[in-house]
């Protein structure tokens, strides 16, 4: 099925702050090409981890297999169960980099290990660098998801409780690990305003 089954959604997407046993990555997914001011949807669908290869990687194997146009825009939205580790953050900033035509944008549930004594915050600062978009999952974002990825049967996603406080948490958190780029930018804008 194209759709996620609901438990496998709940159990893997759920955002606690110590989720214990939740070992793969589930990666859903939306491809659009954008003609000028209205965009097309391509593709969606899903993907966890495979046998020794994240669901990062195994995506943008996926995505360079269509020969994208670079004549034409593309924007890629990603809501994950994990932040992406350290290499696969650098993985995808060098795919970034390759197709200048192609935006990123990644709603995550949990923070992957962003401790400071780890390199995964490095990782999701160079990742943000190369111009993707990362932000923790909300629950608007849970309720898009549910809508459009998941077999629900018609029914409402009802969020668990903690939800809102937890991605709260998990926001402050990854602004923490992304203010050093936020300070640099905001400064290069103040240079830039006083024309230095």
């Amino acid at each position: 099925s194209i759709l996620m089954q609901r438990r496998l959604f709940l159990y893997n997407f759920r955002n606690l702050r110590k989720a214990k046993g939740r070992r793969e990555t589930y990666l859903c997914y939306v491809v659009k090409r954008r003609d000028s001011a209205t965009s097309c949807s391509l593709d969606f669908g899903y993907l966890r981890n495979q046998m020794g290869c994240h669901v990062e990687v195994l995506f943008l194997r996926y995505i360079a297999a269509w020969d994208l146009d670079p004549g034409r825009c593309y924007r890629i939205t990603w809501f994950t169960s994990w932040s992406p580790c350290y290499d696969c953050a650098q993985h995808i900033a060098n795919f970034l980099r390759s197709y200048p035509n192609l935006s990123l944008r990644i709603f995550m549930a949990r923070l992957y290990f962003c401790e400071d004594r780890k390199a995964e915050p490095e990782g999701l600062r160079r990742l943000h660098k190369a111009g993707a978009q990362i932000a923790i999952m909300t629950f608007k974002d849970y309720f898009y998801c549910w809508n459009t990825f998941v077999e629900n049967r018609e029914q409402t996603f009802k969020g668990w409780e903690g939800l809102h406080e937890n991605s709260v948490h998990l926001a402050r958190k990854l602004r923490r690990i992304l203010l050093p780029l936020y300070e640099v930018d905001d400064l290069r804008d103040a240079f830039k305003i006083l024309g230095l």
